[in-house]
């Protein structure tokens, strides 16, 4: 049989086992069978690559030898580091893996526009131009965010702590990104994607550097949103050299990550009442001491056999995880203790916010890892209402989402931003290390009401203190 046709049906079926992982992976039931099925698709893709040996050129075949040695090698390496890290990883460091593998994505797109601007002149015929076009932008999209996601990796994993803000900083961003665009149209109206090495550095160099002026203002608050756009950015650069190379697999791979990165992105957003141009152009979540108003009440703290005792004797429950459970690593002590309640007929859900956590589904991953059933884990929108039905509500670890200036006062730099209704049950209690302040450097609200309780302490000893004191009821 041809190598070209395996390899093009190859494609076609590896293609197809992308597209079919992702959509398994759009619910927890199934998604770990889809990504599986999606790794199974790039392990055909990856191999059949290989086969190009065969069709090359006999003067292609003089560096045959060499390019798949060291196509060889990079790959054994990027699997032992993939395994080696993949095991490695806590749960509470996957958002900023995930943002630094979606960079290594961009980067490589990026490369592979660098190989092509690098190589022999083409002929200046209209599709050699197109081609070229779509090379630079794939250029562009890929080293914005490789550049941006390591930016993003650092802020996550605490190695950069502040934001950093010039004056003038959008006209920046601006003038840079004009430099690199000219210096693109040059390279491919002008130089013809060739001759021109020394301004080919200059355009890799700008753009890396755009994404690193683009990335370090955004705050935290906003660090969900942006991961999932630099993995829109990601699947466009991959779509994007697909077509210059004319692989099938990466083209369509590239465009569904992309059209799925973006619609995320949206919601994401969405989620915090927010457009994409306030997340990458705006001021919000800086860490600052924002002009709020003064809030009245004091903080109630409790003991966390108290507030147990309450919740066992309690007809309904919700709980309301965040960042901090994941910190804490409580998710097993926790499902522990909502099966002590369920036990006693005590009625359990889970409230997800779309932003809970550092990344979307942060919390869903952390839960379903617990092994906690999905039919008592419910978004928000779907159980918002019934906060107000609940007897108690549980918050872990979470800060933002559960505050209710977001919706009463106007001047919070999150007014407008959709949170859970915690505040609407009958008790809350919260469990937090102490009296720390959000992404956003906002005072919560929610911890003075009259109706909220603070349970002080790391979330997994509370949680075991809080199963021995159920246990010590001794009753069932």
């Amino acid at each position: 049989m041809d190598a070209n046709l395996i390899i093009n049906v190859v494609y076609i079926v590896a293609a197809f086992l992308f597209i079919y992982g992702l959509k398994r992976m759009s619910s927890p039931v199934t998604a770990r069978s889809g990504i599986v099925v999606a790794g199974v698709g790039m392990l055909f893709a990856v191999l059949v690559s290989f086969l190009y040996a065969v069709t090359a050129s006999e003067a292609a075949k003089a560096h045959m030898s060499v390019n798949l040695s060291l196509a060889a090698v990079a790959l054994i390496l990027g699997v032992v580091v993939a395994y080696w890290t993949g095991k490695k990883v806590a749960m509470t460091a996957m958002p900023q893996m995930i943002a630094i593998y979606n960079g290594l994505g961009g980067g490589a797109a990026a490369l592979i526009a660098a190989s092509e601007l690098f190589a022999p002149a083409v002929s200046g015929e209209s599709e050699d131009v197109v081609r070229l076009v779509v090379t630079v932008i794939g250029a562009i999209i890929g080293a914005v965010s490789f550049s941006g996601s390591v930016i993003a990796w650092a802020k996550l994993d605490g190695r950069i702590k502040k934001t950093w803000r010039v004056s003038g900083q959008q006209f920046l961003n601006g003038a840079v990104m004009l430099v690199a665009l000219g210096i693109g149209a040059y390279l491919v109206f002008g130089a013809h994607g060739h001759g021109a090495v020394g301004l080919t550095v200059a355009f890799f160099i700008i753009t890396l550097v755009f994404g690193v002026l683009m990335t370090m203002p955004i705050g935290g608050a906003d660090m969900p949103v942006v991961i999932s756009l630099y993995n829109a950015f990601t699947g466009l650069a991959v779509g994007a050299e697909g077509f210059v190379l004319q692989n099938p697999a990466l083209m369509i791979a590239g465009m569904v990550v992309g059209a799925a990165g973006t619609l995320l992105t949206l919601l994401m957003a969405k989620a915090m009442n927010r457009s994409v141009k306030n997340v990458i152009f705006s001021n919000f979540a800086v860490e600052s001491s924002a002009a709020q108003g003064e809030i009245e009440g004091s903080l109630k703290p409790t003991d966390a056999s108290d507030a147990a005792v309450q919740m066992r004797y309690a007809q309904k429950v919700i709980i309301a995880p965040g960042y901090g459970l994941a910190v804490a690593q409580a998710q097993h002590k926790l499902y522990e203790f909502v099966k002590l309640l369920q036990a006693h007929d005590v009625d359990v859900k889970f409230a997800i916010h779309p932003v809970a956590g550092r990344m979307p589904g942060h919390m869903n991953v952390l839960l379903a890892e617990a092994g906690v059933p999905y039919d008592i884990i419910h978004d928000m929108d779907d159980i918002n209402e019934e906060f107000k039905e609940a007897d108690v509500a549980l918050v872990i670890g979470a800060n933002d989402t559960v505050n209710p200036a977001a919706r009463t006062q106007k001047s919070s730099p999150i007014y407008g931003m959709p949170v859970l209704k915690v505040d609407d049950a009958k008790q809350v209690y919260v469990i937090k290390r102490g009296e720390g302040k959000g992404y956003s450097g906002v005072v919560n609200e929610l911890f003075y009401r009259d109706n909220t309780n603070m349970v002080y302490g790391d979330a997994q000893k509370v949680m075991v203190k809080m199963i021995q004191a159920i246990k010590d009821l001794g009753e069932g």
